[in-house]
């Protein structure tokens, strides 16, 4: 036990000991200013809808960036829409995309179980910015699959203007 002790006192002094750096965020990666303005989008296009839905957008290393949950979306959906977002971010490719090779006897099979579990049906996609870099995703979850892959579409094209 002491040892153990002493190992991570030795392991946090030796973390500490590096100078670290922080660096301003680059002007292509997912600011607070652009995400606000994706959720913004997809609840535009989800009251065009008349849908009520989780809205989850993640940053390129697929930590949540922000999120929004309309009056009356599902309780359980928060947890889809975040994972479906980070399941576009980890592999690049939306997740309807994703959920084809995933069916019984696809390439990639029960793929939804790694990763603290993913969401391989439609509503997230990845997000890039006008030179096709991926900068995160977004995932939309508590209408029909259809309409939450629409409003994550429609508010990924305000990265592209």
């Amino acid at each position: 036990m002491i040892l153990k002790k002493l190992t991570i006192k030795a392991l946090l002094m030796i973390l500490c000991s590096f100078s670290i750096t922080t660096y301003g965020q680059k002007a292509d990666e997912l600011t607070l200013e652009k995400a606000e303005k994706l959720l913004e989008l997809a609840l535009q296009r989800a009251n065009e809808l008349k849908v009520k839905v989780n809205i989850a957008i993640v940053d390129k290393g697929a930590d949540l960036k922000a999120f929004k949950r309309m009056d009356g979306a599902y309780l359980g959906s928060i947890d889809v829409a975040i994972k479906k977002a980070k399941t576009a971010r980890y592999f690049d490719v939306s997740t309807r995309d994703l959920g084809k090779l995933t069916q019984p006897g696809g390439i990639i099979y029960n793929i939804e179980h790694s990763n603290g579990g993913l969401i391989t049906f439609p509503g997230g996609i990845p997000l890039k910015d006008k030179n096709g870099d991926i900068i995160g995703a977004i995932g939309i979850s508590g209408a029909t699959i259809d309409e939450d892959e629409d409003i994550a579409y429609f508010a990924a094209k305000f990265l592209l203007q």
